[in-house]
């Protein structure tokens, strides 16, 4: 996103460098958008803090150091478009039936045209509302979208991804949990970077993650209630699993997570709530999960993550929340209303760091919503579990092939148990241009959306052949 404030003004100023390494100053005394001081000043500010001058406010490494040449030969748009073009075909020519949290499905040009208006890509942090109207309802009406899915009474407007909001769910539980206890339980068959994640931040808080069994590619309920007790803070399960598996029994794991007193986080994507149970009528305390399934082609990195849980963790929200009011004539107006970042509170008082924006990401996931309209969202989700199902049939017909492994509803994706071993079997079927994973020695899995489901032929030719 553009809008965040510049190091340089394009000409020197704080960001250019000296012959000797350090950060040199351009006069500024006409001032920029981005740097107003005057050089008298920028002298007053530079005695206040002790220095003689702005480069020794930075340590940066003379190798590092910008020498005032990029050593980028000048060339015409054509010449560097043409580059590019060389560039980008030594990519793999690749159909993805990738999946376990990263999912492609078609956004409409419409998404496109609209957030790529001027006033939404040099958006920042809607700090003042009275020129942020159009963006903030935006994100209000997200908010909105998330709360009527999950049946939750708040969510947030933004989260960097499904992951980081696992860890935020964690945090919070750490804070709002009454009785003593440090244990944070997830399925086993939890996707690693995720889990990762989730350790990286359980660290800094001195929580300890563990796992519970599956059961046939759901979660084992008779296991976690023997692994649940008084050192447990939180309980996580996802619906539908890394795996594609809609989980069965999550009433009965709220229920078990309630009897402990510990918070229950249930894990989906945006698209996927629109046709499976609502997470408040299971017990769940917190829902996480992909937001980033709608309005943002695939970029297995980058996501948009979702929040929304009870009123009553209303204070305890990672991130920031809009919400509408009225102005001085009475009209509806919607401003930040809380903020409980390091930013802006005292530090011991903040529930989290977040501070980049993902305000605009939001906004497309808003927009492609709200484009599919409820009877889209449902359409597109119930697609999702028709073409599922027809792949698994049609693979289970191939010799060497059991699809889908576990006997269970599927959404978008489904394992596959193959006779010769997974990875081999998967570079075979990258060399005929399908990419699937390989999760296990003899498991394959695979993901159907609407973007590759033209594909499915051809997959299935490959499976054959590659066998």
């Amino acid at each position: 996103m553009t809008g965040d404030r510049s190091d340089s003004d394009g000409s020197g100023g704080i960001g250019s460098e000296s012959e000797s390494g350090g950060a040199s100053r351009v006069p500024t005394g006409s001032g920029t958008p981005y740097a107003p001081h005057t050089d008298a000043e920028v002298a007053a500010m530079l005695e206040t803090i002790g220095v003689e001058r702005e480069a020794d406010l930075f340590d940066i490494p003379g190798p590092v150091a910008f020498d005032g040449e990029l050593d980028i030969p000048a060339r015409s748009e054509r010449a560097v478009r043409e580059e590019l073009s060389r560039t980008f075909a030594r990519n793999d020519d690749l159909v993805e039936f990738l999946g376990r949290g990263h999912y492609a499905h078609y956004v409409p040009s419409v998404v496109d045209h609209l957030a790529d208006r001027s006033e939404f890509l040099t958006s920042y942090t809607q700090y003042q509302p009275e020129i942020a109207q159009g963006f903030l309802q935006a994100l209000f009406e997200y908010q909105s979208i998330l709360v009527e899915l999950t049946g939750l009474g708040v969510a947030n407007c933004s989260m960097y991804d499904a992951a980081t909001a696992l860890a935020e769910a964690a945090t919070l539980a750490d804070r709002t949990r009454s009785a003593d206890g440090n244990v944070v339980l997830v399925p086993d068959h939890l996707r690693e970077g995720k889990r990762a994640v989730l350790e990286g931040y359980c660290d800094g808080a001195s929580l300890a993650v563990e796992s519970y069994p599956m059961d046939d590619g759901i979660a084992d309920v008779d296991a976690l209630a023997e692994r649940l007790g008084e050192d447990v803070v939180m309980v996580y399960a996802e619906n539908p699993t890394v795996r594609g598996c809609i989980e069965e029994r999550l009433a009965a794991i709220g229920d078990l997570a309630a009897d402990d007193d510990a918070l229950f986080v249930l894990g989906s994507d945006v698209l996927a709530l629109s046709v499976l149970r609502e997470p408040a009528s299971v017990g769940a305390d917190v829902v996480v999960g992909d937001a980033g399934a709608l309005g943002l082609p695939v970029a297995d990195g980058m996501g948009l993550g979702l929040f929304a849980c009870r009123e009553a963790f209303l204070r305890q929200v990672p991130g920031r929340l809009v919400g509408a009011s009225e102005d001085a004539a009475g009209d509806r107006a919607y401003t930040l209303t809380l903020q409980t970042r390091e930013q802006h509170i005292r530090k011991q008082r903040a529930t989290s760091n977040i501070c980049t924006n993902q305000a605009w990401v939001a906004l497309r996931a808003a927009m492609h919503a709200t484009h599919l309209g409820p009877d889209g969202l449902v359409d597109l989700a119930n697609r999702c579990v028709r073409d599922a199902g027809r792949l698994a049939e049609r693979i289970d017909d191939l010799t060497g092939y059991k699809a889908p492994v576990h006997d269970r509803h599927h959404f978008r994706e489904f394992a596959i148990r193959c006779d010769q071993p997974a990875p081999a079997l998967a570079n075979d079927l990258e060399a005929e241009g399908f990419a699937v994973h390989a999760i296990d020695d003899h498991l394959l899995q695979a993901c159907v959306t609407d973007e590759n489901a033209r594909a499915m032929d051809g997959l299935v030719a490959a499976l054959e052949e590659v066998a």
